[in-house]
């Protein structure tokens, strides 16, 4: 169980910092959002929902 859930949040990851790198967000902003969800999976999956590059307007 512990494997699909690791794999399932892998691919989250893969997700994401593909989003971050096709964001509008200046370079270093890019790079600083890559290293957080890439050194720390699943915190900074969540923190990039909430607060990642693009923002959430509204």
């Amino acid at each position: 169980m512990e494997g699909l859930i690791g794999l399932l949040i892998l691919i989250a990851d893969i997700y994401v910092i593909i989003k971050i790198v096709q964001s509008s967000a200046d370079t270093v902003k890019k790079v600083i959002w890559v290293l957080i969800v890439f050194l720390l999976p699943l915190i900074g999956l969540v923190a990039w929902y909430f607060a990642g590059p693009g923002g959430k307007s509204g």
